[in-house]
């Protein structure tokens, strides 16, 4: 489906050492706040404790946050769960409290507020379990990763595949930057947002290479940044239409999906913006820069079809 048709190729690959020395300097600088400041790591994996409450009407969770940031608890996280009666507090560990004492003061001053509040369990969550899915979010990032690079090395050629995973790191770990510069709070959903962007943006590289493939084919007396420029531009009005929509859903959770949804779907429009930069003026440069070359993409059997063409 296309909108609109470019009609004549924009030079993409012109700015190629412009647009790569702007994605170095945003990646060394997202590296060097994730060295400095590092991650405010949630309640998940830094272990803490979990005390859900019931309400027989429907629970303000604003004046819920204040009630519990008036007992200096103020990096608690306050959610709906299940319905809009019942609510999650999630606490990180306090030096020199119980789990027990620092429900009991939760519900003092949950009941000094509202009275019916019911409290329905209380769990705690150790550091060593919050340690183990840390690590465990790790290798699952690093999977999806060799996962990724060896999908594009078999579909297209190891230069593609080093590209797109370059590309890919780049949006991740700007991610995270973001996440340690501002000190947003890094749990599981925010871990599942990055994820979820790289096989979004990994999508994105699949669709520009395997347009530049058929343009190796179509295009034979062509230089290849003409090619790569022709693949981009033909591709824009459906990276334009799909990078759109999803924009649009990710800000709808993003508004009005409250606090449980609000750092999984900013975690998602950054990589969201990065993904479309990344894809058409990372992962292209980059493959260009290591030499890729329509030798590179043709089978054997066009290799022969083509010697037999020629005189």
């Amino acid at each position: 489906m296309e909108f609109f048709r470019i009609k004549r190729d924009i030079p993409f690959m012109s700015y190629g050492r412009l647009t790569t020395a702007i994605s170095l300097i945003t990646f060394i600088l997202a590296v060097f706040f994730l060295a400095q400041r590092g991650l405010n790591l949630g309640v998940d994996f830094t272990g803490g404790t979990v005390i859900e409450v019931s309400y027989p009407h429907a629970a303000n969770l604003p004046q819920i946050r204040q009630a519990v940031e008036s007992i200096d608890l103020n990096e608690a996280t306050v959610q709906n769960f299940g319905s809009s009666k019942d609510v999650m507090i999630r606490l990180p560990l306090k030096k020199g409290v119980t789990s027990a004492q620092l429900s009991e003061q939760v519900l003092t001053a949950l009941r000094n507020v509202d009275a019916q509040v019911e409290m329905r369990r209380v769990e705690t969550v150790g550091a060593q379990v919050g340690q183990e899915l840390y690590e465990n979010g790790a290798l699952a990032l690093l999977l999806v990763s060799i996962g990724i690079v060896a999908y594009l090395a078999l579909r297209f050629e190891w230069r593609f595949a080093v590209a797109a995973i370059i590309a890919n790191m780049h949006d991740v770990v700007i991610i995270l930057g973001f996440f340690a510069f501002f000190q947003w709070e890094f749990n599981l959903t925010v871990l599942a947002a990055v994820l979820a962007v790289l096989g979004y943006s990994v999508n994105e590289s699949v669709v520009v290479f395997d347009r530049v493939r058929e343009n190796f084919r179509k295009m034979r007396k062509v230089a290849v940044t003409t090619v790569i420029d022709n693949a981009i531009t033909r591709t824009m009005s459906r990276t334009i239409i799909t990078h759109f929509c999803t924009q649009l859903m990710v800000l709808s959770m993003l508004f009005f999906g409250g606090e449980t949804l609000h750092n999984f779907a900013l975690a998602l429009t950054i990589g969201i913006l990065f993904g479309i930069y990344s894809s058409v003026l990372v992962a292209c440069p980059v493959a260009l820069y290591l030499g890729v070359s329509r030798e590179n993409l043709i089978t054997g059997v066009e290799k022969k079809n083509n010697q037999a063409e020629m005189p």
